[in-house]
């Protein structure tokens, strides 16, 4: 049995930078390294980054039979069929550190009809992170 603190399902990316990405994602939306084994050629062979009890894995885009049945949004004319979504206490904080780092803005900063306070964003190889104060586990219902 997990605890309320672990993660039990984990969104995995791909990225053509993988260290960049981890650079952009700790510094923009406020994850930290819990894991980042190294590849070859300064690539990212896996990773784990955590905020506020959950995780995501990512790592270097690899020329084999299961890396290529991968695309990122830049090669896919910015088409996506997944984003994420990231629970922050302070939504407007977040935006600014985004906006601060010349990410692309989806959505404007708003006030939501279900009392979130949130935004969406891509980060620079196209992925989409929605980013908000809406924590479905701690919801009014």
């Amino acid at each position: 049995m997990t605890t309320a603190t672990c993660s039990t399902i984990m969104p995995t990316l791909r990225y053509r930078n993988a260290l960049a990405a981890i650079d952009w994602l700790c510094s923009v939306l406020g994850f930290a390294p819990h894991a980042v084994y190294p590849g070859p050629d300064n690539t990212v062979g896996h990773a784990e980054l955590t905020l506020n009890g959950g995780m995501i894995m990512l790592g270097s885009h690899k020329d084999d039979a299961y890396g290529k049945g991968f695309k990122s949004p830049g090669e896919l004319g910015g088409f996506e069929t997944r984003s994420v979504y990231v629970v922050v206490e302070d939504a407007d904080a977040a935006y600014r550190r985004a906006q601060d780092a010349g990410a692309e803005v989806v959505k404007q900063l708003q006030d939501t009809a279900y009392g979130s306070r949130e935004f969406t964003i891509k980060d620079p190889e196209g992925h989409s992170w929605s980013v908000g104060t809406y924590d479905p586990w701690n919801a009014e219902g």
